[in-house]
């Protein structure tokens, strides 16, 4: 996988690069469109009830843990990231919460060697497994992590959040994901061969969409900072008219301004596959 640098989706900091508003995205991806973790762990609690051992692998800023050590309260949580900084946000937000007896955090580089984590009931891999070198190896080591009849539940966005009219400059945030889309941003795959082929049984696909209009405020920061980072990175991949375009909407703050008079809907969808150790 090439480093373009995007962490954009709203689950993972395990890949290459943290910083540059990273922890804040993920943050206000979690309070926008985290409707789908309420909806995925309801999942994780009608195919695998009580868990007592859960990990988050590739935690980024936390927001999957705390969303597991709230729907599993008997439950011990260990985020696993290779970000410092990310797992001390993750454990600040589980004292803010009360949670700090049940949630721990572990540093580790997923792409090296991966730790001792036998017996886990449930796994939790969120907008990460797309992120390593070699998906198929960390597929083989969470199937080993996994006690008998444990499972797993891998997460991905289906495509990157929108924030525009789809007739915005003639479909302007279309091609601009389009021209990502090129550069290998979200790039993954159907899971489900690779967790046969890594000994899961009962693979089974969900989709979570998620729409939401938050306050004025939260949805022009997320609009913002989201756009702002996918800029630079479309340099010489998108049309220099798309470029002006976009640079043209982020440097508009008047009143009436698309980013910031209150009429956002933003979209976003994930897609979860959930997989048993036999």
């Amino acid at each position: 996988m090439t480093d373009h640098n995007h962490h954009h989706d709203g689950g993972n900091a395990q890949g290459h690069h943290h910083g540059d508003g990273l922890a804040e995205m993920l943050d206000l991806d979690a309070k926008i469109l985290g409707a789908y973790l309420d909806g995925v762990t309801q999942w994780a609690a009608e195919l695998r009830p009580s868990p007592a051992a859960i990990v988050d692998v590739g935690a980024g800023s936390g927001a999957g843990t705390l969303a597991l050590a709230g729907r599993f309260p008997g439950a011990g949580v260990i985020a696993l990231d290779k970000s410092p900084d990310m797992l001390a946000r993750t454990l600040e937000a589980a004292r803010s919460l009360g949670m700090a007896g049940r949630v721990r955090t572990l540093e580790a580089d997923l792409d090296a060697d991966w730790p001792a984590l036998g017996g886990a009931d449930l796994i939790w891999a969120s907008s990460s497994l797309h992120e390593l070198a070699d998906p198929e190896q960390a597929l083989r080591a969470m199937f080993s992590a996994l006690a008998p009849g444990g499972l797993l539940l891998v997460i991905e966005m289906d495509g990157l959040p929108q924030f525009l009219p789809d007739g915005f400059h003639g479909g302007l945030e279309s091609r601009l994901h389009t021209a990502l889309a090129g550069l290998g941003w979200n790039a993954h795959p159907d899971w489900q061969p690779a967790l046969e082929r890594a000994g899961f049984a009962a693979v089974e696909r969900r989709a979570f969409p998620s729409k939401a209009r938050p306050t004025p405020e939260l949805a022009s920061r997320f609009a913002r900072t989201f756009l702002g980072r996918i800029g630079p990175a479309l340099e010489g991949a998108a049309a220099p008219e798309d470029l002006a375009a976009l640079a043209g909407l982020l440097a508009d703050h008047s009143a009436g301004s698309m980013l910031d008079g209150g009429t956002l809907e933003i979209r976003g969808n994930r897609t979860a596959w959930a997989a048993f150790r036999p």
